[in-house]
């Protein structure tokens, strides 16, 4: 069945989080989506190729090219600028950076080895994270043994000009970390990559 353009004009956001040769993955007002060539996807969207690379799609009659990690706005124009946040390596090789938890200003390191964005209860509680109200209790295994912690929902998490919203972490009820941890909670939904002795992170959409 043939689809009106009044089914794509609907959708108001796209973004590419997967290119394969004759297959893209994109969002489509966050539903997922996995297109092949010539197949239109129940909001209009069509993609006529795609490798690796880059995906052509059509979207109300207009074919544009697309990187991954492209998010396109309801006017379907272009994409919209990735946002991204390059951090050179301190002497030790710790990669530190400033941002904000819930609007309130913090330095993260960034660490692959932390489940979630790790804090202790001083930094929590000038947050104002009425952590062991609002927190589920659980037990974290730290370099110095086991640690009592509490998992909360942190509303919104701001690297640089990288925000996500929702992001699981943890209020160890101590001074440890010392350095609140941007762990995999953030960084699992991001790209992270290298260039050189340089940490490049990427929003994904």
């Amino acid at each position: 069945m043939l689809l009106s353009a009044d089914a794509a004009a609907a959708v108001e956001e796209i973004s590419i989080v997967g290119l394969f040769r004759d297959r893209a993955i994109v969002m489509l007002d966050g539903v997922q989506r996995v297109l092949t060539p010539g197949n239109p996807s129940p909001e209009g969207v069509t993609l006529i190729s795609a490798s690796s690379r880059e995906a052509v799609l059509e979207i109300n009659g207009s074919r544009n090219t697309y990187m991954l990690g492209d998010r396109i706005t309801s006017q379907f124009t272009a994409p919209l600028p990735q946002q991204s946040v390059t951090i050179a390596p301190d002497g030790h090789g710790m990669y530190f950076v400033n941002g904000s938890i819930n609007d309130f200003q913090v330095t993260f390191v960034v660490d692959t080895g932390a489940t979630l964005i790790a804090m202790n209860k001083h930094q929590a509680k000038r947050m104002g994270l009425d952590y062991k109200m609002e927190g589920e209790p659980s037990v974290s295994s730290t370099a110095s043994g086991l640690d009592k912690v509490y998992i909360v929902s942190l509303n919104k998490v701001a690297v640089g000009e990288i925000v996500l919203h929702n992001i699981q972490g943890s209020v160890h009820d101590g001074d440890y970390p010392d350095v609140i941890l941007l762990g995999n909670s953030f960084l699992r939904r991001i790209n992270m990559q290298r260039d050189g002795q340089l940490l490049k992170l990427e929003q994904l959409y």
